[in-house]
This record gives C-alpha cells, structure tokens and sequence, in this order.
C-alpha cells in the first residue's frame, strides 16, 4: 500500500510563519509534521509515499529528498496552483498505482495514529480469508475524530451500516482515510477539485465506511495553536 500525504496547501491562518515555510514543515515537538507522518507510515511498513505541493515546494523536496533517511521512497507531484485535495489527489494518481492507498493531510498532527490500522480496511476479504459482510468498505475508509472547538457541528455519522450525511451524533472527519483510485476517475489531471463533494456524493450512495479514531489529533490553522502544542508542559523533547 501507498500513502499520499497533502502538502499543497497555503497556511493562510498560519501566517507570518508560512510565509518563510510551507505549513507542513513547521516544527511540533521537535520535528516538522510531515515528518511525524512519514517515520509513523515507515514503521507500519508503509514505505511508498507521494507528497504533493504547490507553495514554498522546493523547500520540502529539498527538506525530505526521496525519503532514504527516513527508510521511505517519496515521490512528488508538483502543482503550478493548489489544485483542492480531490484535485491533487487525481493529478497524482499515476504515482499511486491501482491499490488502495492512504491519504492524511500533511498538517494535522497524530503522533499516535497506527497506520497499520489502515491495510485491510478496503481488502474483499477478512484477515482469515473470510468475506466482509455489506458494510460499506468498497470504495473508501474515513477516520473520524470527536468535534473539535472550531467545528462542533462535525461532518458525517458513524452508523452500523457506514458513514451517513444525516443523523446523529456526528463527527468530524480526521483527515486521515483509505481510497480506490476509482473514486477519482472522474476528475481530470490538472482539475480543481474538493474533496467534500466527492465524499458526500459517495455515502449517500452507501459506499463509505469509518471508524471514530480516539487518539491525540490536532489540525493546527494559527500560530496560537502551535505556540500551545510546543508549550514546555506539552513538550516532552
């Protein structure tokens, strides 16, 4: 399985800082949180990864190179104009092959997160060869994560049967989640595109299952959030 991790994004509510350094290299607990993502996929044996990026770009080929010393294989792809996460994910999909893949936004921070977790969610059978039962894990796989303060209204339920766009309670989508490149066919390379639609579109067609992630996750938009998390009483070096 490969991953791809989204870097493309401009930082806004994170300025001044990102006007020196793109969002996904800012330092939390002492290393950039790209590279939290990558040393965590690396131990999961998670190894192929393809990172895309539009602003400051350079800057985090140059910083990461083609994965070696962190024991990975990272290929990129480049964007004139962040192209929205449906987009990017579809100008990159030649890099990301035929298999289910990862994708986790390269500036949310889950120290924790298995992404071990991750490799069977979309497999036709069981770990004991067995078939999964109708529950929706066909086409994508979302981590959920409880509302945070700055979205308390959440995105999808979590119900038996898959995700649902109604119903309560919600939850917030993590950032994190297992797709078939199928599910991106549709869009063009080069194409912008969002992912919200997509995804929208897809669990009302009953095709999208998750599961509530409960681990420590932080989406970081300000610079007060990051100032926080390296906080000395957070930090532990």
């Amino acid at each position: 399985m490969k991953a791809m991790l989204l870097a493309a994004g401009r930082g806004e509510r994170m300025r001044p800082l990102t006007d020196a350094c793109p969002k996904p290299l800012l330092k939390v607990r002492g290393r950039p949180l790209i590279v939290w993502h990558i040393l965590n996929l690396v131990k999961a044996g998670i190894t192929e990864m393809v990172i895309n990026h539009a602003h400051l770009g350079h800057m985090i080929e140059d910083a990461l190179g083609d994965g070696s010393r962190f024991g990975a294989k990272i290929q990129y792809s480049a964007e004139e104009q962040p192209l929205e996460t449906a987009g990017g994910i579809a100008k990159a999909l030649h890099l990301l092959g035929d298999d289910p893949f990862i994708v986790v936004s390269g500036d949310i921070y889950i120290p924790h997160f298995n992404f071990a977790e991750c490799l069977n969610t979309l497999e036709e059978n069981d770990p004991w060869g067995n078939p999964h039962p109708a529950d929706k894990r066909d086409i994508a796989w979302l981590y959920m994560v409880k509302n945070p303060s700055f979205h308390p209204t959440g995105d999808f339920a979590l119900t038996l049967m898959g995700l649902s766009n109604e119903g309560t309670p919600r939850h917030t989508f993590g950032n994190i989640g297992v797709y078939r490149p199928e599910m991106f066919a549709s869009i063009r390379p080069g194409d912008h595109a969002k992912l919200g639609p997509l995804l929208r579109e897809y669990i009302d067609a009953g095709r999208i299952g998750g599961e509530l992630y409960r681990g420590e996750w932080h989406n970081l938009g300000t610079p007060d959030q990051l100032e926080a998390l390296n906080a000395p009483l957070n930090f532990k070096g």
